[in-house]
């Protein structure tokens, strides 16, 4: 399963109001495991960049001025999401984003369902409290300390730690099922518990078993201890 960790820095606010993608980061997982694989890249927005957002992604006018402009990156983009899943934190915002600069271009629009929200989930999971991805790295002791101003993709580097903790977190390396459907004979093997070759000596001491048989013979014969031993 290919999941795409994404996120975007923009302008500002609204597409519709002239704000436009300035920055692009995706981290791929394969069956909720980091690959390695990222997709970065710039964005020349064709228009000046209002204080309010440098302040936030500390991206300026000279800095962006050699860089692609959306249509020329808009394709290799496209290639590389493909349909596959797209988690994103409030992805209303990036979604609302990615869609008007594809809709400007002509180009094919991202399915509101391709995209998987984490905001959502947080709140879900913890709710009346603070969901936002600093908040959610303090919940789960990631370290976001190089988080001084946002970036799109240190921000989708961090979202993968907290979206796999969402999840219940996982310990890298431990596969215990195989999602392949089929016979493995690699490391993927699906895994079955085994019967103790050398059973494990018991915990209680000898008193504390003959207490209990006591316990045990005073509630009678219809006692579920009676039934089960």
């Amino acid at each position: 399963m290919r999941e795409l960790v994404l996120d975007t820095e923009t302008t500002g606010f609204d597409p519709q109001q002239g704000d436009r993608i300035v920055e692009i980061g995706a981290v791929e997982l394969i069956n909720q495991m980091p690959t390695g694989r990222t997709y970065h890249q710039y964005i020349n927005p064709e228009r000046a960049m209002p204080n309010e957002a440098f302040e936030v992604h500390g991206l300026g006018d000279d800095f962006l001025r050699d860089k692609p402009v959306f249509k020329q990156i808009a394709q290799e983009f496209l290639d590389f999401v493909g349909t596959d899943k797209m988690v994103i934190h409030n992805a209303a915002f990036d979604m609302k984003f990615l869609n008007a600069e594809l809709g400007w271009l002509n180009l094919p629009q991202l399915p509101w369902e391709q995209a998987l929200d984490t905001l959502a989930i947080a709140r879900k999971k913890f709710p009346g409290s603070p969901a936002s991805l600093d908040a959610l790295c303090r919940r789960f002791n990631i370290d976001n300390s190089n988080r001084t101003l946002h970036g799109a993709l240190l921000d989708s580097e961090i979202l993968a730690e907290v979206y796999l903790e969402l999840l219940g977190g996982r310990q890298p390396g431990l596969v215990l099922a195989n999602s392949g459907g089929g016979t493995n004979s690699g490391p993927e093997e699906t895994w079955r518990a085994s019967k103790r070759p050398t059973p494990l000596a018991p915990r209680i001491t000898e008193d504390e078993a003959k207490a209990h048989a006591t316990f045990v013979e005073k509630l009678g014969e219809d006692a579920l201890w009676s039934k089960l031993g």
